[in-house]
Order: C-alpha cells, then sequence, then structure tokens
C-alpha cells in the first residue's frame, strides 16, 4: 500500500444496511486507507458535493431513494467517482446511466479498494484527475426545428403547420418506411394537448423525463409516450400540466430525455417559448432551470423558427428575442422569422421587411438576418382548430415552403453530440458557483 494513498469517500443507502457499517468499521480501524462520509440523504450527497471539499467517490445503494442520472452526473461533475452497490442481480444497467463502477453485495475490503484504485484519485493527487468521458448513443439524429415565439403570436399553430407539413415529406434515412414526425410542447404554458383535443395529457414530457432518471430507454419506448394524431399524421408530446411544473425538469434528465426525442424521429419541431435569460443574465440558476427547455431547444436546433406579430409590440419583442438568440451564439443562418398578420400589400410587406432588417442591422450588428417570411392575417382558421383538424395548407404554405427551403441550405448539426452539457468556465480567483 502506498504511503501517500488516501481517499475520501461519500456513502448512502438505506437506513441499517450492512455495507454502511462495514465500510464505517474499516475506515475506523484503518484497515482501509479511506476517510469515510456517511450521509443520510441524497440532499446531504449534494450538499457535500456542491462545496469546496473535494471527495474521491461516492457509494450510492442503488435502492436508496433518489439515486438516478442527475446524482450520478452530479458527483462527476464535481470531480468524484460514482460507484453504485448492488443486489446479485442489479435493478438497472447503471454504467449505462453513468456509473463508474458497480460492487455486488456483500462488499468486501479487497473488491472496494480495487475500486477505488482503478477509477477514483486519492485526496493527494487531485491535480492528475481525468476526465471522464461517458458512452454516447451513435445513432443518426433527426432534425430539429424549434418554434419559439412570444404568447399569442401564433407559435402553437405555426408548429403544427410544419409538423403537418413535414410528415408528407420522404423519410431522411433509407430503411424507414414513412417519414416518422414528432411534436413537443415545450412550452411552459402548453396548450398542443387542447388544440388536438387529445382528452387525457398523461403519459407526457413529465413521464418521459422521469424514465430517463434511472433507464435509457429505446426509440420505441421514447415514442409509447407520443400521442399520433390521425388526422395530422404526427405524433404528440403533451407537455406540461401546470406552469409551475418546471421544477420537476432536473438538468441532465430532461437533456437526456430530449436527446433522445432527437434519435427517435426523422423531424422533430419543439413548440416553445421565447424566454432565454440564465444564470448569467440574473445570477439565478432557478430562472435558468425555468428556461431550460427554450434554451437547449433553441441551441441545439438545426432551424429556428420564430413568431411574431405585425404591429409596434410585435416587433420590438421580435428584435429583443433575435437579440437574445444571438447572444446564445445562434447562427443567423439557422433562424427564420415570421411576421403574422402582415399586410396584403406587397408595398406594404417589403416595407416591413425592409424596416426589420435595418432595426436588426442596428440592434446586433455583428450579424446579418434573412428576409423575414410575411403571412397575412386570416380569421377563417378557428373553426379548423375548434374541430381538432390540420389547417388549409394554403393558410401557411409561404411559411412551410421557407422552412424546406432553409433545411436543403442549412448544415446538419452532426458534428457533435446533441444535448450535452457543456464545462463552465471558472474565473481565476473565483470560486464559481459555490461562492
Amino acid at each position: 500500500m502506498m504511503r501517500d494513498e488516501h481517499f475520501v469517500v461519500l456513502g448512502v443507502a438505506r437506513p441499517r444496511t450492512t455495507w454502511l457499517t462495514d465500510i464505517g468499521h474499516w475506515a475506523n480501524s484503518s484497515m482501509l486507507p479511506i476517510e469515510f462520509i456517511r450521509c443520510v440523504s441524497i440532499d446531504e450527497v449534494r450538499s457535500r458535493l456542491h462545496s469546496d471539499r473535494r471527495f474521491s467517490a461516492v457509494l450510492l445503494g442503488e435502492d436508496c431513494t433518489g439515486v438516478d442520472r442527475d446524482v450520478i452526473e452530479t458527483a462527476r461533475d464535481a470531480g468524484c467517482v460514482p460507484i453504485v452497490i448492488t443486489d446479485s442481480t442489479p435493478r438497472r444497467d447503471w454504467p449505462a446511466l453513468g456509473a463508474a463502477d458497480t460492487l455486488t453485495q456483500p462488499v468486501t475490503p479487497h473488491h472496494l479498494l480495487a475500486a477505488l484504485r482503478e477509477h477514483a484519485i486519492g485526496v493527494d493527487h487531485r491535480s492528475h484527475i481525468a476526465t471522464h468521458e461517458t458512452s454516447v448513443d451513435s445513432s443518426p439524429t433527426g432534425c430539429l426545428i424549434a418554434v419559439l415565439g412570444p404568447g399569442g403570436s401564433g407559435t402553437s399553430t405555426t408548429a403544427m403547420a410544419i409538423a403537418s407539413h413535414l410528415a408528407g415529406q420522404p423519410s431522411r434515412y433509407p430503411e424507414s418506411i414513412s417519414t416518422r414526425v414528432g411534436l413537443i410542447d415545450a412550452s411552459l404554458n402548453a396548450d398542443q394537448a387542447l388544440l388536438h383535443d387529445l382528452g387525457d395529457v398523461v403519459p407526457g414530457l413529465q413521464e418521459l423525463v422521469e424514465l430517463h432518471r434511472t433507464a435509457n430507454p429505446t426509440k420505441d419506448e421514447v415514442r409509447d409516450f407520443f400521442w399520433f394524431s390521425p388526422r395530422h399524421g404526427y405524433d404528440i408530446l403533451p407537455g406540461l400540466r401546470r406552469h409551475r411544473d418546471w421544477s420537476t425538469l432536473r438538468r441532465r434528465t430532461t437533456l437526456a430525455a430530449l436527446a433522445s426525442i432527437h434519435r427517435s424521429f426523422d423531424f422533430v419541431v419543439a413548440d416553445s417559448d421565447a424566454d432565454f435569460e440564465g444564470e448569467s443574465e440574473t445570477g439565478s440558476i432557478d430562472i435558468e432551470d425555468r428556461n431550460l427547455l427554450a434554451r437547449e431547444l433553441a441551441r441545439n436546433a438545426d432551424l429556428v423558427v420564430l413568431t411574431a406579430r405585425a404591429g409596434i409590440t410585435g416587433l420590438s419583442r421580435a428584435l429583443q428575442n433575435l437579440r437574445e438568440l444571438a447572444e446564445l451564439d445562434i447562427e443567423t443562418e439557422r433562424i427564420l422569422l415570421v411576421i403574422l398578420g402582415a399586410p396584403r400589400s406587397t408595398r406594404h410587406r417589403s416595407e416591413l421587411a425592409r424596416t426589420i432588417l435595418r432595426l436588426f442591422d442596428e440592434t446586433v450588428p455583428s450579424h446579418s438576418l434573412p428576409i423575414p417570411v410575411m403571412v397575412p392575417l386570416r380569421r377563417d382558421l378557428e373553426p379548423f382548430i375548434h374541430d381538432g383538424t390540420p389547417p388549409p395548407r394554403s393558410a401557411f404554405g409561404s411559411i412551410t415552403a421557407a422552412v424546406s427551403e432553409r433545411l436543403q441550405q442549412v448544415e446538419p448539426r452532426d458534428s457533435r453530440p446533441s444535448f450535452q452539457t457543456a464545462p463552465i468556465a471558472i474565473i481565476p480567483g473565483h470560486l464559481g458557483r459555490t461562492a
């Protein structure tokens, strides 16, 4: 045994678990070169991982409440190796969820020390820790279109029209017989279930995210959470049942769910909000978590369709949203601005388009915006929504044509895995989020 070999280990399991007591005895008797800290709950584990102290590993009992993908990724982000203690038959595929290793009960000192030496770093060797790269599903992803816009600007109706149009397109993959199109209701005030008259909202987005806490579902299992609309020709994932339910969506679990959806369909259309404020803008991680769906969908989309109403208020909000999208490092070539309620006169529409481009150039001089799509207002669409039937193609033909053309022009985002968390740079001398 090396004299400077020393591990600081966290442990959490159900009360009166045998291996917790055994490891505590081994640590106190110096049988193992570890400092063992026994936690009473997953919340205490999270609190310690977010503290200034560094830990070598965390031992997680698989039968403990709250052991899931999120806490495993939290441990990895803190430079702590997650090891799951299982029964003779593991309940889940823990390595697929990010665990570095699994130990089967009864745990022996030899097996525990071997696992720590193989995966963990002693506290005196923290500078040599290597970044662990979890396996990423290499299956091809579909084309993601994020439809964003403030309330009342026609975002949901536009998303329905785009999804219906894409459902009639040929499949992107030769092995697929028909095109699979999924419509996600990612708005905090979800209404796609109402617009499609689904009659029920369970299962929906919350249930699909919950599934990803402890599993990596297959494509068929992901599609089982969608509702097929025969009139429209695509699948629908109902959104949050209440606005406040965003607090149930854990970040890493939500990203895993979005990545699974992205791989399960040829085209994914997301109906989302246009609120992109995060921690860097507001100083609040809660606001960033509330806007997680809108931010991540916009960042990972092949095409962002931004809807706005013609008028002073609508155009002002559109320019603000465009500036926020540019601040998220989204290329303007991937943004399609749609102005609903535009004038019917060709001359007036041209003047409106020139005004928008000039104002955007003044607001964000470092970017250039493509010509927006102008859609005159039609007052005969409400009966189609009321009857649950798709609106006539002529009503949104200019939008769907522009979407198809833009998708052929932009390059697909296949160079990197979708919906992956990026490391956050810490300013030298600053404690980061723990400050």
